[in-house]
């Protein structure tokens, strides 16, 4: 039983002032430890921890805190000792002045070390002492609040991931075990973004928090947000993962690693730069277990046909464009794995090799060893290949090249950044190609978007009126919508799932040889391409819409401003 002579705990006078009923007569005196009271008080008032709070900050004038919005370098100037032992969390501070939340506004001996020691002003806002105790771990001591994040998800989960290192499991030394628990943080966001189908994961901090972000078909997710904190130790992870220097925060690094997920093999590239706040780290997933051919890349048999008979020339130049992320790459691989490697000599320069393919000769760019797209193309030329895959075409000497190689007897298959198929006579001009050359090694471009598939399992036709949005894009692209995305569990509730091509295919000929050995402009240019039977893209995306596979706002997205362009 409480002394007759202990004073009352200075909750209790905010509870009268704020006409919180009482119920009996609880166990709380000065002498009581802040974050107990709290709790004894709100239970015996009927109040949450939030409510208990908007009463002390009414009854001392002062604003709620917004922990969320505390910036990094305010949080130097209170020691971690003073923040634990006087509930204290720095918000923000300028020259003059330190704002600090705190869950004891009377507590005046705080208010003047924190003045002395910081040579600011003092300016208080009030939250829960549960609330400052966890920005305060994460601040301070992130690994604390990994485990109290840890503890939401199943163990299953935080060791689904193995590191690879030459096919064998990784050995995990004392350092990286003293940190346990940002290793399974680190393994639920990669076991989460391979298990959600993503293709990049995007780490990335800000004055406001960290944040981590999941690519799924082409769009970016928000996954989760952390403290920066944290997310500098799950960075540095990843960062030993892909054999880069954690020293070193001031440089770009990239660095590549392997992972095991629910029987997977997964290919990581790992890609760092610094910002004002930390480091910043972007994450590609490749799975090279996943061999595609061209029957599997969801081409139409219309597109498939002309398709393979371009990229089965065996001398000439064939250019796949589009802008990143249009899958250049993987169509390339995908006609790679068609060829029968037995009968040919097939050497590839890229940066990076993102998938290893069995019976290919594959360069990767190295230029501290001055390893470039020229220099391997010279070295390559001296290999007698029959086919030459070149991951890119950058400068006017990779051009030159790969048009010599060409002229002799070879196929170069090369990736260029364009927005069409036509596109690629220009860009070779830009280059310093003479027109005649392109005209006679140019066998053929295509140029490729990606868009977003419906759900098949929510997807629903489209009946009665349309929306104000269909109607108008009904008229623009001329073609009635068959489906609507709706969303569901499996699709993440997006409403797609998964992605397919839109392609144009530019076959050359007498007559576009022609135009281009004139220096015609890119109007007549794809003019004769289409008499010569190109599919204009657009083309391609109204009969997608029309077979139910996506939707008119789906292609809208992704063609919008190239049509408008076309459209002006």
């Amino acid at each position: 039983m409480r002394e007759a002579s202990a004073r009352p705990h200075w909750l209790l006078s905010v509870i009268r002032a704020g006409g919180l009923a009482l119920s009996g007569e609880p166990a709380v005196d000065a002498s009581t430890p802040l974050a107990e009271a709290w709790t004894v008080l709100a239970k015996a008032c009927g109040v949450s921890d939030a409510q208990l709070a908007q009463a002390v900050a009414t009854r001392w004038r002062l604003p709620l805190a917004d922990l969320s919005k505390s910036q990094t370098h305010a949080t130097l100037l209170v020691p971690e000792k003073l923040a634990r032992a006087r509930h204290l969390f720095a918000l923000r501070e300028s020259d003059q002045r330190l704002v600090v939340a705190t869950a004891d506004p009377t507590d005046v001996e705080a208010e003047q070390l924190l003045g002395f020691s910081s040579g600011r002003r003092i300016e208080f806002e009030v939250a829960t002492p549960a609330a400052i105790q966890e920005a305060i771990d994460a601040r301070y001591a992130p690994d604390s609040m990994v485990e109290r994040l840890l503890t939401r998800v199943g163990a299953e989960l935080a060791d689904a991931v193995t590191v690879l290192e030459d096919n064998q499991p990784e050995q995990v030394s004392t350092v990286d075990a003293a940190s346990g628990p940002i290793i399974k943080l680190t393994n639920v966001i990669l076991a989460d973004a391979v298990r959600a189908r993503a293709s990049d994961i995007h780490l990335e901090p800000s004055s406001e928090g960290g944040r981590v972000r999941f690519r799924v078909d082409g769009v970016l997710q928000t996954y989760t947000t952390i403290a920066v904190a944290i997310l500098s130790r799950v960075i540095s992870r990843l960062k030993i993962l892909g054999k880069m220097d954690i020293a070193d925060r001031l440089r770009p690094q990239d660095g590549r690693a392997r992972i095991g997920v629910d029987g997977r093999e997964i290919d990581l590239r790992i890609s760092t730069v610094p910002t004002r706040e930390a480091e910043k780290a972007v994450l590609r997933l490749l799975d090279p277990g996943k061999s595609m051919k061209l029957t599997d890349l969801s081409f139409t048999d219309v597109e498939l046909e002309p398709l393979r008979a371009l990229l089965g020339r065996r001398d000439g130049i064939v250019v796949v464009t589009g802008p990143t992320g249009s899958g250049k790459t993987t169509l390339l691989y995908a006609a790679l794995r068609e060829m029968p490697t037995g009968d040919l000599n097939i050497m590839t320069v890229e940066d990076p090799v993102e998938y290893e393919l069995a019976g290919l000769t594959q360069i990767q760019v190295e230029p501290k060893r001055n390893v470039t797209f020229s220099t391997a193309l010279k070295s390559i030329l001296r290999q007698d290949p029959d086919v030459i895959f070149i991951g890119e075409i950058r400068d006017a000497e990779t051009a030159a090249i790969a048009v010599q190689a060409s002229l002799t007897g070879h196929l170069v298959l090369a990736s260029l950044h364009t927005n069409d198929a036509v596109g690629a006579v220009a860009r070779f001009m830009d280059l310093g190609v003479d027109r005649s050359a392109i005209a006679s090694t140019l066998r053929g471009a295509t140029a490729q978007r990606l868009i977003r598939r419906v759900c098949v399992k929510c997807a629903a036709p489209v009946t009665g009126a349309l929306t104000a949005e269909e109607t108008k894009l009904a008229k623009r692209y001329g073609v009635q919508p068959a489906v609507r995305s709706v969303g569901c569990g499996a699709c993440g509730h997006t409403g797609f799932y998964g992605r397919i091509p839109l392609i144009e295919i530019m076959m050359a000929s007498p007559a576009l040889e022609a135009k281009i050995v004139e220096g015609a402009p890119a109007s007549k240019l794809q003019a004769a391409a289409i008499a010569s039977g190109m599919r204009p893209m657009r083309a391609a995306a109204i009969e997608r819409v029309r077979n139910g596979d996506t939707t008119l706002e789906e292609i809208d997205r992704e063609l919008g401003e190239a049509d408008d362009l076309l459209e002006a």
